[in-house]
């Protein structure tokens, strides 16, 4: 990959430290030319949301010519468990479970908890990211857009898949 000097490619990444050094040496970017935008998970969960915003404004702002979504397959990242953690506001879950599946366009579907945690697999979380990102009528048409996920076991990287639709 070649990337003008001048031009930078942001990294939408878990809330994972030691990603970065892991990152510059698969893709062969130089630190500077690295933005990292890290979320607790790999989700855009809806593509006018805060993440995309963000996602919009680096394109613009810092000349983003590429994006990668990157996912970890060790991640420490604690799926939220919304049945058994907020039991106290069972009401409230049962009523936006309710409007997620009948009333507002603006929920992704499916329940409190999927919005929460996204899919079971990080890779399908990965590639529904990468085609909001793709599909984006505010996002130019030139700008790459690719997933990764990173196997990480003990501190050393192990495996990176990389998905394009």
């Amino acid at each position: 990959m070649n990337l003008d000097e001048n031009k930078k490619a942001l990294f939408l990444t878990d809330i994972e430290n030691r990603l970065e050094p892991i990152l510059q040496e698969v893709t062969n970017i130089q630190p500077e030319n690295m933005l990292m935008l890290q979320s607790y998970g790999t989700v855009i969960s809806h593509p006018y949301g805060d993440i995309m915003r963000s996602v919009i404004t680096a394109i613009y702002h810092e000349n983003v010519e590429e994006i990668f979504v990157v996912g970890t397959k060790d991640n420490r990242t604690p799926k939220i468990n919304v049945q058994t953690q907020l039991e106290s506001m069972k009401g409230k879950i049962e009523t936006l479970d309710y409007l997620f599946q009948n009333c507002r366009p603006e929920f992704s579907g499916g329940t409190v908890n999927e919005w929460l945690n996204g899919k079971e697999y990080g890779s399908d979380n990965i590639q529904n990211s990468v085609n909001i990102i793709r599909h984006h009528p505010l996002v130019p048409s030139d700008v790459k857009v690719q997933g990764l996920m990173v196997t990480n076991k003990d501190g050393k990287i192990s495996n990176v898949e990389v998905f394009n639709n």
